[in-house]
């Protein structure tokens, strides 16, 4: 019951670590800047709504795609784990992870409306590694207490992302960069030992023989 609990905890922070909110600060204030507050608002909840909606969607259906699609887990989670580990490294470094967004869609937003869906939410937020990870963690929870889990994770993570971009200014002023930074290498460097965690575990699957070797 214990290393259960443990698997979920594990599960709920690295959640927050890929989805990151406070990391999607600057870009939220770049996007929100020439926008009234009432506006701001609104594009917060459909934020944290959409975050929710994808990361509730990619545990309950994502095993079904990788079947769609013919791929196995332990082959998805040594690709979704060197994902991780891309992201995990540019967080150490302090930059924005290019597989989440681009200068070019963050600067296309800014000149359109509907900015909440794409790219706040998707992929700044809820980005290709956060997608990943509930599908590897859906296939590893398989009794139904692990899916409601994941599900009560995503509700609690875009209420997580909502009440932070809501603090958005404040908490800029308070951290300031330097803060922001500090904090997301942290997060960073925990992320990679779960990255390295999923790569080491489908590699053990796929090649059976490298456990041989294991003192």
């Amino acid at each position: 019951m214990n290393n259960e609990f443990t698997e979920y905890l594990k599960a709920f922070i690295s959640l927050i670590f890929i989805v990151n909110p406070l990391g999607a600060i600057p870009v939220f204030l770049s996007l929100a800047q020439h926008q009234a507050e009432a506006m701001n608002r609104h594009m917060i909840r459909i934020s944290a709504i959409t975050v929710t909606t994808v990361l509730v969607t990619a545990s309950v259906l994502g095993d079904e795609i990788l079947k769609f699609f013919g791929i196995s887990i332990p082959s998805f989670r040594v690709g979704g784990g060197i994902l991780l580990l891309l992201m995990a490294i540019s967080m150490m470094h302090a930059k924005a992870e290019g597989s989440r967004h681009t200068e070019e869609e963050v600067a296309e937003a800014v000149e359109r409306e509907g900015i909440s869906v794409v790219p706040l939410a998707v992929p700044v937020l809820a980005g290709p590694g956060a997608i990943s990870t509930m599908i590897i963690y859906s296939n590893r929870f398989t009794q139904w207490k692990g899916l409601l889990f994941l599900i009560l994770s995503s509700l609690l993570v875009g209420i997580i992302t909502w009440v932070t971009l809501s603090m958005a200014m404040p908490l800029s002023r308070l951290m300031g960069k330097t803060g922001i930074n500090v904090v997301t290498r942290i997060m960073g460097l925990l992320l990679a030992s779960i990255a390295i965690e999923f790569i080491a575990g489908g590699l053990l699957i796929l090649f059976p023989g490298l456990a041989a070797h294991n003192p």
